[in-house]
């Protein structure tokens, strides 16, 4: 089958807000931010987890961004969780706007997508893994190991490998590629 050009198939995400009509929830550990996401998206709220701006960087690396009319929804959803954000930050400016986590790179016969400091290359004739780098996480090595020299089609996901923010980040480079590759 072939996969090139791309396809432009993409996941479902927010609908496009005029400035205002968005906020993020900030948490204080990354482990938050991915279990909040899960309890979230099980519960059907359309969020997706993305950087900070720096003006509101509180030491994790992630928010969520959310509709703000669903605010009080996703703020009820989180506390039957007992999960509970640091605070909720409307984007009332483009200062304040979330920063997308991945990043695509073609390099001829190789792919690299990017998300926040992990990068995951497949050569796109073979569509087989060459390189997963980036992170300090002390698991980036085993991920690597776990990943470099698979078919990106039979190869274990990051998710269930790692529980960093590194193994986080990969999966969504993981995800990304997937979605490019199909």
């Amino acid at each position: 089958m072939a996969w090139w050009p791309f396809s432009k198939r993409r996941e479902p995400q927010l609908a496009a807000h005029p400035t205002g009509d968005r906020g993020m929830l900030v948490f204080s550990h990354t482990s938050e931010v991915i279990r909040a996401e899960k309890v979230l998206k099980e519960a059907g709220r359309p969020v997706r987890v993305m950087g900070p701006p720096p003006e509101i960087q509180s030491g994790c690396d992630l928010v969520i961004e959310i509709p703000i009319i669903e605010e009080l929804n996703i703020l009820k959803v989180l506390e039957q969780a007992r999960l509970a954000p640091l605070e909720v930050v409307p984007v009332s400016g483009p200062l304040l706007k979330p920063v997308d986590l991945c990043h695509v790179k073609d390099f001829g016969r190789f792919l690299m997508v990017r998300a926040a400091n992990m990068k995951l290359t497949v050569d796109k004739e073979t569509r087989t893994i060459v390189n997963v780098s980036g992170g300090g996480c002390p698991d980036v090595p085993y991920l690597a190991r776990e990943l470099v020299g698979r078919p990106l089609d039979g190869a274990p996901r990051p998710r269930d490998l790692g529980h960093t923010l590194c193994g986080y980040a990969l999966e969504l480079a993981f995800q990304e590629m997937v979605r490019r590759c199909s």
